[in-house]
């Protein structure tokens, strides 16, 4: 039986705090039980907060701009082209471009001797990317391999530092059988590439019962190996009792290959991620092969980070690692050996379980053992190098059963997937495992769509997808992707990674020149650029930490009631595990738990919903917990504690202590229980744990984040699935509490840079109560800051109660209240005074019906590369969706163009002209009077072009681009012609109305 360990399971001991000693020797002084990288990283954002400056909003730059992933087919690339498609980024405003050979598209054709992965011609490609990055003020960084998971073709699946599988053979003996020969084979069959294999052990265990798993007798194990001669063993099964199995174990190469084909020669093999060997061995063949003296010098300057994909290490027998055995004695003080049986997997599924224990401790000790090598072998010694060349490790560390939280604060910029993200608390685990870490960054590989290739759009896509990983935490976004222009057997428009996939549309989407929105990117890029600097800005709040046995991310499992029902009404919460208690920011301070690291007011200690909603926590965190129980932060237990347990596989005398910890902790006054989801905010209520933000039920989301004293909220509306749950319009009050009751709030917008304070709002001291009107996927940023703030006027009044629908400041501090309907309107002030004014007689609505329409239509060129372009022309009534108008194969961009005339009880100058586009698909610009409307939010097609009118005459134009998947139907339906004719274009219907204006201060 295994003893009380105490053991440190994710924090670091004083061991592994000297193989930090790379950041422990730039001064960092941490705790035994802290990363040292933490205080760095700390530091360095808190340099970055308080050089900070406005102009990163104003005038966004590439520092905070949106990315790509830059697909190419290895290095069969020209090399003017890759100059080409990196000016062409950085022209749309997009801040850096990834570099990664991915091209499952590709089903022949690649010369990888002349042109692989790596090679020389790889390299000058790189060489290419980066030099011209560095003339046009870009990003380059570079995925450390072919495809993923890293992967070096110098090595075979025999070599010490590929990645390694356990392969069991079984064979089922009746009661008294005998077994007499070679051991039985490998239920998986080796890789291609795995030639040897080592026998590690046999064991024979007589069966209790066969169902969904086969349970095995525990204390009937016999361990045969040193039985077995040249793979062969006699061995009789016990006479009496049941059947009985016998297991052989091989350890061998599992000979995966990188994603997506072929790639070097000789083909590549994933290194063990497990073991240093694997890391050195990526290491030093990029030292040999890979990093030229140009490559060098260049990195400092314009590289951002090596990046390594998902941990999708994939094998039909177990995942292995040669000194697993070891490594899982000397951290779990138990033998993994005789839990071999329990541990073994085929196809991803476990077989057997033992009859006398709970077998899921066993496995979780076992993941919990090959999480701790992924983060000390191959996460820290990758990020160390990287930052020997200037640059920033950034790493999707999850895919396995690993503890994803810590790993987030191990990298330097964690990164997560809009795709696999099952709920918005998928992104939240990792961004909480960022913020206790002390870093900055959540990255997020954005807006990749099963079967939307060249079908994605971003007014009913992207921008939703977008706002939801932002308020989970997201704050740089790489979109998937960007692709090189030409591959062996690609056909018009070009290369794309994933499509074709599998014969069928594939994953989307190949963003560039070829996609006729991208001459309107560059809008939509500068204000993701301005949203990012927002949610980089300072340290973020939350309201509470639900606190949970594992780490695990992309699980798709919630927080209990905050995720349905606490989010919606303006609770934020993030995840921590045992691993966030032991940080150097986890500390408690005026009643907040980290307060540089999410300052939380309260943890909710959940169920362990991984394992069968067991109440489980280790002696080490329980110990930590009751400390911060004692010392008064306010702890929730929720769902049945009545029988705790310790996690792991632990002795009674361990579990008893668990026991006796919780019993310790709910005997506190600022402890509470809560048995189920609707007891949660009760019990939050009598340990009087507020939330910062409060509003009606809707679908309104937020982050808060503290940057210098100021408050900055990034509000949003946004769902999971608004394909399947419909956003609508929020229009709603929400009351925020501000650090400061001298601060007063202004509005961010995201689309244009403009800052202003706000002049309608209630207050009561540092609370403060403003009105939201938000479209589906629309944000805005509140900020709350000193009078003056940002070189602003302060209005000459605050409005607290109109009689108007709304209210405007003017840059000079003039306020107007804004109305639908003519006549006397009534305002009150701050200071208790009213004022009654009168709004103009109001002209009525134009429908705007008599349009033109020149579309611009994309085609083939006769050599299936080029594209073509041929105008078709509607001289009239030309709204409505091309299909309707007998365009049903046409993709490209609409011109469209009106008249209407304004008389002067419009009052031009004046009053206020709205433009209401209706529906429009997909990206849009307008100018009047032949100047560019600069007041354009993708999210909403209501316009404000009071500033663009005159009296008399007035000219409109609207320019409409669409995705091609009409066109492609057409030109290739064998792949694309399952989808049905889109409807694109200016829909409508169009209309202009007055916005009656008064002013009152």
């Amino acid at each position: 039986m295994p003893q009380d360990v105490d053991r440190q399971t994710s924090g670091l001991t004083r061991r592994q705090l000297i193989r930090y000693s790379a950041v422990t020797a730039a001064g960092v002084a941490a705790l035994s039980a802290s990363h040292p990288a933490s205080a760095l990283a700390v530091a360095r954002t808190e340099a970055a907060a308080g050089a900070a400056s406005l102009e990163g909003f104003t005038s966004p730059t590439t520092a905070t701009a949106p990315r790509f992933r830059w697909w190419w087919p290895n290095g069969q690339v020209d090399l003017e082209q890759i100059a080409t498609e990196v000016r062409t980024a950085a022209r749309a405003g997009f801040g850096g471009l990834e570099i990664s050979d991915v091209h499952h598209s590709v089903k022949g054709g690649l010369d990888i001797d002349e042109f692989g992965w790596g090679g020389e011609h790889w390299v000058a490609a790189v060489e290419t990317a980066l030099t011209t990055a560095e003339e046009v003020g870009i990003e380059i960084d570079i995925t450390l391999g072919p495809s993923w998971p890293a992967a070096t073709p110098n090595i075979t699946p025999q070599s010490e530092a590929a990645i390694k599988e356990i392969a069991h053979g079984s064979v089922t003996l009746a009661p008294g059988a005998a077994f007499s020969g070679a051991l039985p084979e490998p239920i998986t069959p080796p890789e291609p590439g795995v030639t040897e294999r080592t026998l590690i052990g046999v064991h024979a265990l007589e069966i209790v019962s066969v169902g969904k798993t086969t349970v095995l007798k525990r204390s009937s194990l016999v361990d045969l190996t040193d039985d077995v001669a040249n793979e062969r063993l006699e061995w009789s099964a016990p006479a009496t009792g049941g059947s009985w199995v016998l297991l052989a174990y091989w350890e061998r190469g599992s000979g995966q290959r990188p994603e997506g084909g072929e790639h070097t020669n000789p083909t590549s093999y994933v290194v063990d991620h497990f073991s240093a060997a694997g890391a050195q061995t990526l290491i030093d063949y990029w030292e040999a092969n890979l990093l030229t003296a140009r490559i060098k010098g260049l990195l400092g300057s314009v590289g951002g980070s090596f990046f390594e994909d998902s941990l999708e290490i994939e094998t039909h027998a177990t995942i292995w690692t040669p000194k697993a055995r070891e490594e899982f004695q000397s951290r779990m003080n138990y033998d993994v050996f005789p839990f071999l049986p329990v541990i073994v997997e085929t196809k991803e599924k476990y077989l057997y379980d033992f009859d006398d224990i709970v077998t899921t401790r066993v496995r979780d000790d076992f993941n919990q053992v090959m999480s701790e090598l992924y983060s000390e072998h191959h996460l820290i010694p990758l990020r160390d190098w990287a930052h020997s060349y200037g640059l920033e490790y950034r790493v999707q560390a999850y895919g396995l059963e690993q503890d994803s939280i810590e790993q987030a604060g191990i990298v330097d910029i964690p990164e997560t997937e809009s795709l696999g993200a099952k709920n918005v608390d998928d992104y939240r685990v990792l961004a909480s495992g960022r913020d206790i870490g002390g870093r900055t960054l959540l990255s997020c590989e954005s807006s990749a769509y099963l079967n939307k290739a060249y079908l994605t759009t971003w007014r009913n896509e992207v921008l939703y997808t977008l706002a939801e990983t932002f308020c989970g935490g997201v704050n740089q976004t790489v979109l998937h992707g960007y692709a090189y222009a030409a591959a062996p057997g690609a056909r018009w428009p070009g290369f794309a990674a994933f499509s074709p996939y599998n014969g069928g549309v594939g994953y989307s989407e190949a963003w560039g020149p070829r996609m006729p929105v991208w001459g309107h990117l560059d809008r939509v890029a500068a204000s993701l650029a301005r949203t990012q600097w927002v949610l980089q800005q300072g340290r973020p709040h939350y309201d509470i930490a639900f606190f949970r046995q594992k780490g695990w991310a992309q699980t798709g499992i919630g927080a209990p009631w905050a995720t349905a029902a606490g989010i919606p009404i303006g609770w934020t919460h993030g995840f921590l595990n045992e691993s966030s208690l032991f940080q150097e920011l986890s500390v408690l301070e005026g009643g907040r738990f980290a307060p540089q690291g999410g300052n939380y007011r309260a943890f909710i200690l959940d169920i362990d919903r991984f394992r069968g909603n067991e109440a489980t926590m280790s002696v080490r965190a329980g110990e930590a917990l009751l400390s911060l129980a004692q010392a008064g932060l306010p702890i929730v237990f929720f769902g049945n504690w009545s029988a705790p347990a310790s996690t792991g596989f632990r002795d009674a005398a361990t579990n008893q202590r668990v026991v006796d910890i919780v019993a310790q902790m709910r005997a506190l006054p600022n402890v509470a229980d809560a048995a189920g989801n609707d007891d949660i905010p009760l019990a939050l209520e009598a340990l009087g744990v507020r939330r910062t933000v409060r509003h009606e039920n809707s679908s309104m989301k937020h982050i808060h984040r503290v940057a210098d004293g100021n408050d900055y909220f990034y509000f949003v509306n946004s769902k999971h699935n608004p394909g399947k749950d419909k956003l609508s319009l929020v229009e709603q009050e929400v009351t925020v509490l501000a650090t400061s009751d001298a601060h007063v709030p202004y509005e961010l917008d995201a689309w244009t840079g403009t800052i202003r304070p706000l002049a309608a709002y209630q207050r009561d001291g540092a609370e403060f109560t403003v009105r939201l009107r938000l479209q589906p996927a629309q944000s805005t940023v509140l900020v709350f800051a000193p009078p003056g703030w940002a070189g602003t006027t302060m209005p000459r009044a605050v409005v607290v109660d109109s009689s108007g629908d709304d209210v405007s400041v003017t840059p000079e501090g003039a306020v107007y209240i804004h109305a639908s309907q003519a006549g006397p309107h009534t305002v009150r002030f701050a200071n208790g005074r009213e004022k009654r004014t009168l709004v103009p007689s109001l002209p009525d609505p134009i429908e705007l019906t008599d349009w033109s329409l020149a579309l611009d239509d994309w085609q083939p060129a006769a050599d299936g590369v080029a594209t073509n372009h041929v105008t078709h022309r509607v001289e009239n009534n030309a709204l409505g969706a091309w299909t309707e108008l007998g365009f049903t194969e046409v993709a490209g961009i609409g011109d469209y163009r009106t008249t209407f005339t304004l008389d002067a009880a419009w009052r031009p100058g004046s009053g206020g002209v709205r433009l209401s586009l209706g529906k429009v698909l997909d990206t849009f610009r307008v100018w009047v009077n032949s100047v560019a409307v600069d007041r354009i939010d993708l999210s909403d097609t209501d316009l404000d072009i009071s500033e663009y009118v005159r009296t008399g005459r007035n000219t409109l134009r609207v320019e409409v681009a669409s995705p091609l998947i009409n066109r492609l139907r057409i030109v290739d339906p064998a792949v694309y012609g399952v989808v049905a004719p889109q409807a694109y274009g200016l829909i409508g219907p169009v209309s202009i109305a007055p916005i009656g204006k008064a002013r009152v201060a």
